[in-house]
């Protein structure tokens, strides 16, 4: 502005100069407010990170059927069911496997369980979970490699002290290191970045902190206190609905006449629902909901008891345990707003080791050569799909009286049952320890979704191409888990 007095105090050369000035007079204040915004531009912080965030939420024992988006009208879950209809929920979705640990390293590593290290849950002599190699190459150190914070709070389930989720590439974790010990819900110790935390106030039995309580509001602390220049991914491994049933208040149900291990689980259920629903609203406080994916689903399907009680495995037969689809057919909710459109539902066939490529491909990550996933990216987007040639499955058994009197010489761990599925077609083998040539049970799961009518005598030629695919989709043993005694 003082040039602009400047120059309306110089006398004018000519006319033509008196034009000049007098049209600087009357632009000049917008012009150096122009000049202004550029500086505040190219002077202020670089602008924040557009790379998406990510929050990846496993729940433990979630049935297909126990959320309202999938049919559930007992329990009430409004804010999983808001994500579903503002994003796609998916029909076709399996998990790893049925039971817990493997099904998380199929998740971190793109491997289905006939590649992966852990197939089954374990005990090892030292009473912990075996660990899984450090030198598996896990989602969480793809991302961190590029740029990303990561973050796991919840469930690790995949080796003890010193196997942690800090040696995986989690640059904050505060959880559950062995997946047995994640049956209490008053711990005496939780673990943060590998250290062990003592919970004074669950010290000789008590009951004073309920752990998802902690972990729950760590997850919110981290959303509210991350580094802002850079993008998250936020892994949340909660251990609800998963026993044991305990809880530290009523349950909103308690008028309900229901036996009470149904009133806890499912308000374990609400609360894991409540907690999802805070968590967006965090997001949308911070400034972080429409560039934040989120994705939720479950490690296996839910117990017989709940399956019988609240059709907690939605259609299907089987539960936890087992390959039937009861065990393996779980939930998937995905919600990208602006990216993924609202209330649409997908059937396209995928499994929980699709993860890995799919978070690859969202940013921008060429995945490791050699995994079994496929990124289902394009399906989320709307954009075509590549598929699967077909999923595959192995179940464990861990028999935990094998050092017991009356054990009978049963062995200690063994390949118990066996899965595959093409397109329509599935099979499942089962008495794979007793007997490594065991039928092959096969069902039509667009005709017979409950796999009821076992089809196998009818369609000699599909079964000939399931025992090529069981033959060919497994490699050698893992020290702990052994295909024979």
């Amino acid at each position: 502005m003082r040039l602009i007095k400047i120059l309306n105090h110089t006398k004018p050369c000519s006319l033509k100069m008196k034009s000049y000035r007098n049209l600087f007079a009357v632009v000049g204040w917008k012009f150096t407010a122009f000049l202004c915004c550029i500086l505040i531009f190219i002077t202020r912080p670089a602008r924040a990170q557009q790379k998406p965030n990510i929050i990846f939420i496993l729940a433990d024992d979630l049935g297909y059927g126990d959320l309202g988006a999938y049919g559930q009208k007992l329990i009430r879950t409004p804010n999983i069911d808001a994500l579903a209809a503002g994003g796609m929920k998916c029909t076709n979705y399996y998990s790893g496997s049925s039971v817990c640990a493997p099904s998380r390293e199929t998740m971190l590593t793109g491997m289905h369980t006939g590649h992966t290290y852990i197939r089954g849950n374990f005990l090892t002599n030292d009473q912990e979970d075996p660990p899984m190699p450090e030198e598996k190459t896990t989602i969480a150190e793809l991302l961190k490699k590029q740029g990303y914070q990561t973050a796991l709070f919840g469930k690790w389930g995949l080796g003890g002290e010193g196997k942690g989720p800090e040696t995986q590439g989690f640059d904050s974790s505060f959880c559950y290191l062995d997946q047995i010990k994640a049956h209490e819900y008053y711990p005496p110790y939780l673990y943060e970045n590998g250290k062990k935390v003592i919970l004074k106030e669950n010290q000789d039995g008590a009951h004073g902190v309920y752990s998802h309580h902690l972990i729950a509001e760590r997850s919110l602390s981290y959303l509210k206190n991350r580094t802002a220049e850079k993008p998250f991914f936020l892994y949340l491994p909660y251990t609800i609905p998963h026993g044991a049933y305990t809880l530290p208040a009523d349950t909103p149900y308690i008028a309900m006449d229901w036996p009470q291990q149904m009133k806890v689980y499912a308000t374990m259920i609400s609360l894991l629902d409540k907690d999802i629903g805070r968590i967006v609203e965090t997001l949308k406080q911070q400034g972080l909901y429409e560039n934040t994916l989120i994705l939720l689903t479950s490690d296996n399907g839910a117990n017989l008891a709940f399956a019988k009680f609240f059709s907690s495995n939605g259609p299907f037969s089987g539960a936890k345990f087992g390959l039937y689809e009861g065990g393996i057919h779980v939930p998937f909710i995905a919600h990208w707003k602006g990216k993924i459109l609202p209330a649409q539902t997908s059937g396209h066939i995928m499994a929980s080791w699709d993860i890995l490529p799919t978070l690859c491909e969202v940013t921008g990550i060429k995945p490791p050569d050699g995994i079994d996933g496929i990124s289902f990216l394009p399906s989320l987007l709307n954009k075509k799909q590549t598929v699967h040639k077909f999923l595959y499955w192995e179940y464990y058994n861990y028999n935990y009286n094998w050092n017991k009197p009356g054990n009978n010489g049963v062995a200690r761990n063994y390949l118990d049952s066996r899965a595959v599925r093409i397109d329509k077609w599935k099979a499942v083998q089962k008495d794979v320890y007793t007997n490594k040539n065991s039928a092959i049970e096969l069902y039509d799961l667009e005709a017979d979704p409950g796999e009821k009518n076992n089809i196998a005598d009818k369609n000699a030629e599909v079964v000939k191409k399931m025992k090529e695919i069981l033959s060919e989709s497994t490699i050698a043993n893992t020290p702990f888990f052994p295909y024979r005694k």
